[in-house]
């Protein structure tokens, strides 16, 4: 913080996250402007922390909040929602102690020395699994993901919590990565863990979720890879000079987000890998950067891979951002941009690459029966022109365009906050689709679901929708199709 930080005022976006979200049953929602359109069936779920605090203690950073879940169904009599959080062993534990009980991304053990080795030495749980990062829509479960664990299986009309889920492989201490990559063709879902020991874990499963195929590679030191692109017949990834120091960690002395050091000397990292073998294919080296997400990638006519992703000049301040949101004050500028990149898969060598959107955003996507695949639309949340950067959060959505290299955007006007937007396709339709968002209007302290054709962004939402209490904003959704 600055030595004049606080006497700034708190920016509307924080009365989001002032106080722990309460749940809400399944419950009709008001139409607030337009309706709601005939092809728009199916299911939009949405995961992030729903609670910062315990006993007047808050969490060191904002992920190491409890995940509470957002389902939205879009049926031909009306919209209904339901909020619930993940019924974690840690979030249990932690209601009925009302206290913080364990370690997490940014927060060490809350106890003594003592306890943290009486802990750790009767195998039991240390770092909390908030299930908080994203989802993963089966088609019998919702899957709520984070870095660190094994996944929870939830129920997808009630959101009931059933438990920890293995997959049919994972043991109970490996990761399964929250950003997992579906093909849109096979159903193949393939995701990533890394463990302590300096191994990136490879997963693919079937379109049930059942892991059918793994592999193990060798990595220097503990890699931080919060996400990877599915490109054709590659997986790629980026891996950013970061080394973990593990030593503090491992006695309990630091928590995980301040053992991480910026040694960008190092360079970024690229592995490529076979999707279909799960090795190595090639690795390479590019100048340092930091990314927690790719927007897509594919395979073009040449051999190359075009991908592209959020990129920002390092990990420092971006990290130190999402640290500071969870205070409900933000002071240190973090200005991520989108960027396309063409690299040879063969030698993991970067061909060109180039900023796109010269744009503070993040959370890029595209339509799911595109990811992998060629595509031309890339979409985005990001702050208006007139936006404080370092002190606002995400107040607008925009469509970039690879063709016609124009960006389409949707300002949602003054103190209204966007969430990552979500594509779903038309069910009568291909050729057309919709993008959601969960906004937080700061003006009267209220949620909102709103509904744009994806042609059509920056005209006004065809359909606003009311949510019974407030959402606080959340890092990733899904959107499931009837």
């Amino acid at each position: 913080m600055t030595a004049t930080s606080p006497q700034l005022s708190p920016k509307a976006w924080a009365k989001a996250i002032t106080k722990p979200a309460q749940e809400f049953p399944l419950t009709s929602l008001n139409v607030l402007s337009g309706e709601i359109p005939e092809g728009l069936r199916g299911t939009l779920y949405r995961n992030g922390p729903g609670r910062l605090e315990r006993g007047e203690q808050h969490v060191g950073h904002w992920f190491d909040g409890d995940g509470a879940i957002l389902a939205v169904h879009f049926t031909d009599v009306g919209a209904k929602a339901i909020y619930r959080y993940v019924q974690t062993e840690g979030y249990l534990a932690e209601s009925k102690a009302g206290k913080f009980l364990y370690s997490n991304y940014g927060m060490k053990f809350p106890g003594s020395i003592w306890d943290y080795w009486l802990r750790l030495l009767s195998n039991k749980d240390i770092l909390k699994n908030t299930a908080n990062t994203s989802v993963l829509a089966l088609p019998d479960k919702l899957l709520a993901l984070w870095e660190a664990g094994n996944p929870h299986a939830l129920d997808l009309q009630s959101l009931e919590t059933k438990g920890l889920d293995n997959l049919g492989r994972l043991t109970p201490t490996q990761a399964y990565s929250a950003h997992p990559q579906r093909d849109p063709q096979t159903g193949e879902i393939f995701s990533i863990g890394i463990s302590i020991n300096s191994r990136l874990n490879l997963y693919k499963s079937d379109r049930t979720g059942k892991i059918v195929q793994t592999a193990a590679i060798k990595v220097d030191d503990v890699p931080f890879i919060h996400s990877f692109v599915l490109a054709g017949q590659y997986l790629v990834f980026f891996l950013p000079p970061l080394q973990l120091n593990k030593l503090p960690v491992l006695l309990g002395l630091s928590s995980y987000c301040d053992a991480f050091e910026w040694q960008p000397e190092k360079g970024t990292k690229i592995l490529v890998i076979d999707r279909e073998t799960l090795e190595v294919v090639s690795r390479g080296e590019t100048e340092p950067w930091f990314q927690w997400h790719f927007g897509n990638g594919c395979v073009e006519a040449d051999g190359s891979v075009r991908l592209d992703l959020v990129r920002f000049s390092d990990y420092r301040q971006t990290n130190e951002y999402l640290r500071e949101v969870a205070t409900g004050q933000t002071f240190t500028p973090a200005y991520g941009t989108l960027w396309q990149i063409r690299l040879n898969p063969q030698t993991g060598k970067v061909i060109e690459m180039q900023q796109v959107v010269n744009r503070c955003c993040e959370f890029p996507v595209v339509q799911p029966q595109q990811v992998g695949q060629p595509w031309r639309y890339t979409y985005l949340a990001l702050l208006r022109p007139s936006a404080e950067i370092g002190r606002e959060w995400f107040d607008a959505i925009a469509r970039f365009d690879y063709q016609t290299g124009t960006l389409t955007e949707a300002d949602l006007g003054g103190n209204r906050y966007v969430s990552e937007p979500i594509y779903a396709a038309d069910q009568f339709n291909p050729e057309r689709g919709w993008v959601l968002t969960v906004v937080y209007d700061g003006n009267f302290d209220k949620s909102e679901v709103w509904v744009f054709d994806s042609d059509r962004l920056s005209e006004e939402p065809v359909c606003r929708l009311s949510l019974p209490g407030v959402i606080p904003f959340s890092f990733h959704g899904t959107w499931q199709s009837e």
